[in-house]
């Protein structure tokens, strides 16, 4: 009876263990700060864009952010974003080739979600330094606009990974959607070893999961979509707010 007694009490323990550490699992947590193996690891390479298709000009950007809305409820990777011209435009998919661009256009096309329609070909450029330099002045553009991003929760940092991604895009390199998606996908580096370019990530709500990125740019600072229709702005990881909440950094170059 004992021996019962004890291997029911084992099982039951057993079944604590196994509940908490799928709780653990589930619980959105993000991996502890990079190793120093991680940190000399060679950074994870994205793929470059190749072809896209834009849509626009725009004369609002209210309607270019539904423009982008509707593109992502279909489950495209959409961005827009304000060129020279002050007109927005969108921006979505990449294509190997120019033909599988028009197809998948003429396809949107045939259900109604676009009308007009060109494809682009992002210049590529394979010098890492000359890159950096052009995603910090991409960037750098979008200072003082009241960024918005079509549709999507906060909660998922679409806002600052919206900006993020678009300047990546901008730039010829597939960066993903999502903060967590892109924390996931780059290559950890020390704070103490940033570049112009790496990303900077943030739990702002808490514990450590990944709630916002940004843009570093150079000398301490980081330039971000701080929330919801709030201005993007230039900010110091030294601030206090930032501080105590940087996750870490990721390189992609």
């Amino acid at each position: 009876m004992n021996r019962k007694k004890k291997d029911f009490s084992s099982l039951c323990r057993l079944a604590v263990i196994c509940i908490i550490l799928l709780l653990v699992g589930c619980s959105g947590l993000e991996p502890s700060p990079p190793s120093e193996a991680d940190i000399s690891a060679p950074p994870k390479q994205l793929e470059h864009v190749r072809f896209a298709v834009q849509l626009g000009a725009f004369s609002s950007m209210d309607n270019a952010v539904r423009m982008t809305e509707a593109l992502q409820q279909t489950g495209l990777n959409a961005y827009y974003f304000g060129d020279a011209s002050g007109f927005y435009k969108v921006r979505f998919g990449n294509y190997s080739t120019r033909e599988l661009a028009i197809g998948a256009a003429e396809s949107y096309m045939a259900r109604g979600l676009i009308t007009d329609y060109y494809i682009v070909r992002p210049s590529a450029v394979y010098d890492t330094v000359e890159l950096r330099d052009r995603i910090v002045k991409t960037a750098m553009n979008y200072l003082g606009v009241s960024y918005k991003w079509g549709g999507e929760s906060s909660d998922e940092g679409f806002d600052c990974s919206g900006l993020t991604m678009t300047v990546y895009q901008l730039n010829g390199l597939d960066l993903p959607r999502t903060s967590r998606q892109q924390w996931r996908v780059g290559t950890p580096v020390a704070r103490n070893e940033l570049l112009r370019g790496d990303l900077v990530f943030f739990a702002t709500a808490g514990g450590r999961r990944v709630t916002h990125v940004g843009i570093y740019t150079g000398e301490n600072t980081f330039i971000h979509a701080p929330g919801k229709s709030k201005r993007i702005r230039l900010t110091s990881l030294s601030k206090s707010y930032y501080r105590r909440r940087f996750l870490g950094a990721r390189r992609y170059l």
